[in-house]
């Protein structure tokens, strides 16, 4: 059977693909990996089109067994892989054989980690994706010990190389000020970029809540009509500490956004683990 059997998952394993857009009208974000650079570079490993569904795996812990002969591959943070006992690289092309066990540590930097196998995974799909919305409860549940996910036979052309690149830690994420900049103080606009934030315990793949010593003054103290959310936005509620908006955000909020994380940072910001700190650096 064209099948792996989820053994074990760790803190939260999901499946993810690219999202689904074009909902929010319905009240449904995108969704889909939060660290997209490495989900689609799990996915060029073992041939597969970059919309294939990959296994995002939060803080390690995955355990699963194989029921086929297959090419797997696993990016993102830095865990331990290892199949049947034997530690594997990350970032490459891997073999693993019908009965085989594969298991990922908890990794010593990174906190999303993704294990792409070349056919992808073949859950249904709900809205034309296969991922799953922790915050709409769209698509399907979160995996649990015992799960079996089907493998399916899309595949795209092999790639050039068999290795990728090992994602790097960010130091600094890039932003563009606005929509609601003029919301804040000149003060609280230049505090943004000049002092570091720590990411806190309460974060998840909705957002991740920053603490920085100052907190972010506001010029305007009215209150602001609900207005659409984008991917990267940092919303500002009452106490001044920003949230940055990950895969699963709400698609309307009530605070002002004093300024939008790149999307190319997005997925960097996504390997951010609780207690570490990053700088914003404006754009131009």
């Amino acid at each position: 059977m064209r099948a792996l059997t989820v053994l074990q998952t760790g803190p939260l394993c999901t499946v993810q693909d690219r999202g689904r857009p074009g909902h929010p009208s319905i009240g449904v974000g995108r969704s889909g990996a939060a660290d997209l650079l490495s989900h689609d570079a799990a996915n060029r490993l073992v041939g597969n089109n970059s919309d294939a569904a990959t296994l995002e795996v939060t803080f390690g812990g995955l355990e699963l067994r194989a029921g086929f002969d297959g090419l797997v591959a696993v990016t993102g943070a830095h865990a331990t892989c290892r199949i049947d006992g034997t530690e594997q690289g990350l970032n490459s092309t891997l073999v693993m054989r019908a009965g085989q066990e594969l298991e990922l540590s908890a990794p010593t930097w990174g906190l999303r980690s993704y294990l792409a196998v070349r056919g992808g995974i073949d859950v249904p799909e709900v809205l034309g994706s296969r991922s799953t919305d922790t915050m709409s409860g769209i698509g399907p549940a979160a995996l649990s010990p015992g799960t079996v996910l089907p493998v399916g036979n899309g595949k795209a052309c092999w790639p050039a190389a068999d290795f990728a690149p090992a994602p790097a830690q960010p130091d600094a994420l890039c932003v563009s000020f606005g929509p609601r900049e003029h919301w804040f103080s000149e003060h609280a606009r230049s505090i943004l970029l000049e002092q570091p934030w720590t990411v806190t315990q309460d974060s998840d793949r909705v957002g991740i809540r920053l603490d920085g010593a100052e907190p972010l003054g506001r010029a305007i103290d009215d209150e602001l009509s609900s207005e659409g959310m984008v991917l990267g936005s940092l919303q500002v509620p009452p106490s001044g500490q920003p949230v940055l908006f990950l895969a699963d955000h709400p698609v309307t909020g009530g605070y002002p956004v004093i300024a939008v994380v790149t999307a190319a940072d997005v997925s960097a910001a996504a390997r951010l683990t609780p207690g570490t700190q990053i700088q914003f650096r404006a754009l131009g």
